[in-house]
């Protein structure tokens, strides 16, 4: 997951950029509804959508040249939905129409009147006290307003399900002068065509406070978007445990993650370096593991803050993400990396005295300990740690950890895999781990299994002799049973520094810059690049992806040397915005945008139309040299 020892592998030239490809694609919004997609490859106003800058780019763009639409303080959002969808449903629904509403609202100033169908009285000035008459069977345009509008009664859709099927979130977007449509068989649908709205509008439009209204207005240009997912599960990863960032900073992540359309956030909770998520009736994981920081020993906290979330701060996260249809996965890394839980409770060491609070920088610590002898006192701690958390998280995943242990006993690493699995199991959770947990003698159903290997030294070896250890977990896992997200470090992992003159980040999986975080395709990340007879892990069996911000090191220059006190640290959200643009929309483009379909010369252009969106968010981003920024 995270390693520091090895010495930077040589920067690996980039790949030979692939040509954007015709394509076609057959989307179904709904079970009576089939559109034929299709994405050219040249032109102004074409599938390229080089001109409106979108990000990721959709399965099919199409513009006919008309006149836009014009946002208007009278525009109303309008949700339709059939009378018999049940009222959860509904309620979502809804939910993504006043959401688009808040969304709008700062920059705009307007406060947009909302009207639910099939039926619905908009009163005020907006709509001077009319009736909006819609009809769930028949609706096109409503004029002069946006219309969210669920196709079919979104049977079988789970906010809190499983992350399986890339087709639950399909949408279509619709827009001409008369009205915006957006038409989706899921909530989830609806909401992703709404950030695809934000993304048609006006850069100002991303502001947080008003702004004036550009030359021509809040446009919407005359526009038709079909789009559905590649993968069904696409994360950002956080380190909250080496670094805190509190509540308002992963509020405003999960934010901008869902702009680009990202589902998932994990958030790792649980290092050597810091608990930092209070477990009812396990008081001493905060009260004493939660004193520290990389960088922080403990007694540094000035701040007045406790560096970890509370129920109610969990709780208010969790609800912020499923807004944004955005699943929270919380990770307690286990056996190793677990230095703060054994601080706090001496059970977990064999000797049954607490480990002195660490502050380092170090991985490859001292596990739990996972004798025989002493698992009933783990089976505990994990009983309560996993019990607690399936209580607080309605998403359907655990993410276990797994990785970094030095040289364990025979059976410890067994011995906590097994139980760990079973709690989650007994928890009503499918288990996720980094790719070491395949070492579990077996993987419950529906597990899926991170990978975060180096492809630079793992890819040649496939199939070969010199396969590595890291490829070998990967075909250990499919065998038993499991799917995965990919996340190469030197890929997707964020933290890593785009090159020789990056303010922050490490290096220890070479340099990531915007093209090498972009030009890959996790279908064959584990196939041979030498034959692609050699397969580690077959496409099918690729499910996602994931962009990981590591916090071990959040002050300037931290590749060079350690800091020589908590002055040397930087504001999580200067060290999170630079690090995170502009990589994170190409990874986010990775994980949504069909292979195919993705070519890194017409994504640059795109790209670089999102700067004056980054700059009215206030994001501190970095200027890669590397593009022609405007």
């Amino acid at each position: 997951m995270d390693v520091r020892t090895d010495p930077a592998p040589d920067r690996p030239a980039p790949r030979r950029r692939r040509a954007l490809a015709a394509a076609a694609v057959v989307v179904g919004l709904a079970a009576a509804t089939a559109v034929t997609l299709a994405v050219t490859s040249d032109g102004a106003a074409d599938g390229s959508g080089t001109t409106l800058g979108l990000v990721p780019m959709p399965v099919s763009l199409e513009q006919d040249g008309g006149d836009p639409f014009v946002l208007e303080p009278t525009t109303r959002v309008v949700t339709v939905v059939d009378a018999d969808v049940a009222g959860d449903v509904r309620a979502a629904v809804t939910g993504v129409g006043e959401t688009l509403g808040e969304q709008l609202a700062p920059a705009t100033g307007f406060d947009l009147a909302r009207a639910d169908g099939p039926s619905a009285a908009v009163d005020g000035d907006a709509g001077d006290g009319d009736t909006v008459e819609v009809s769930a069977d028949d609706l096109d345009v409503v004029p002069g307003s946006i219309t969210l509008r669920l196709v079919g009664d979104a049977a079988g859709w789970d906010p809190n399900g499983p992350l399986t099927d890339p087709a639950a979130e399909r949408y279509a977007l619709a827009a001409t002068s008369d009205g915006v449509t957006i038409e989706a068989a899921t909530p989830a649908g609806l909401f992703r065509g709404t950030q695809t709205l934000l993304q048609l509008l006006p850069a100002p439009v991303a502001a947080t406070s008003e702004q004036p209204a550009p030359a021509g207005g809040w446009t919407v240009p005359a526009v038709r978007v079909e789009d559905q997912p590649r993968y069904a599960y696409r994360a950002v990863g956080l380190d909250v445990a080496r670094r805190f960032y509190p509540v308002e900073d992963v509020l405003r992540l999960i934010d901008q993650a869902a702009s680009y359309k990202f589902d998932v956030l994990r958030l790792h909770l649980a290092d050597d370096q810091g608990w930092r998520i209070a477990i009812d009736g396990m008081p001493e994981l905060t009260e004493i593991g939660a004193r520290t920081q990389s960088g922080f020993a403990p007694g540094t906290n000035d701040t007045g803050e406790d560096w970890y979330y509370t129920a109610e701060d969990y709780a208010r996260i969790v609800d912020h993400a499923a807004r944004r249809f955005v699943t929270v996965v919380p990770e307690i890394d286990g056996p190793g990396h677990t230095l703060a839980a054994q601080s706090a409770i001496g059970a977990l060491r064999c000797d049954g005295t607490p480990a002195e609070p660490y502050s380092g920088f170090d991985v490859g610590n001292p596990m739990i300990c996972s004798s025989d002898e002493n698992m009933p006192a783990v089976r505990d701690y994990l009983h309560g740690v996993v019990t607690a958390l399936a209580d607080m998280t309605p998403g359907p995943y655990l993410h276990l950890g797994g990785d970094e242990v030095p040289d364990p006993p025979d059976g410890w690493y067994e011995n906590y895999t097994e139980a760990a699995n079973a709690e989650v199991v007994a928890a009503g959770k499918t288990v996720i781990g980094w790719h070491e947990w395949a070492q579990s003698e077996t993987l419950p159903p529906g597990t899926l299994v991170e990978y975060w290997g180096v492809g630079g030294r793992n890819r040649a070896g496939i199939g070969t002799q010199v396969e590595t250890d890291e490829v070998g977990y990967m075909r250990d896992a499919v065998d038993k049973g499991a799917d995965v997200v990919m996340m190469p470090p030197d890929r997707t992992y964020l933290d890593m520094r785009y090159d020789d003159w990056s303010t922050y980040g490490l290096q220890w999986a070479g340099f990531v810059d915007l093209e090498q975080a972009y030009d890959w395709d996790p279908a064959t990340e584990l196939t041979s690049p030498l034959d692609d007879s050699l397969v580690a892990v077959p496409a099918d069996r690729v499910v996602g992806v994931e962009a990981a911000l590591w916090s071990d090191r959040t002050y300037q220059n931290g590749v060079l040397a350690l800091p020589d006190s908590t002055d040397d640290f930087v504001p999580v959200q200067q060290y999170m915005d630079y690090l995170l643009y502009p990589r994170l929309p190409a990874v986010a483009e990775v994980a949504w945008t069909p292979q195919a379909q993705r070519d890194y010369a017409t994504f640059v252009p795109r790209l670089v139309q999102h700067a004056a969106r980054w700059d009215a968010q206030q994001i501190g981003w970095n200027r890669v040299t590397d593009v022609d920024w405007p």
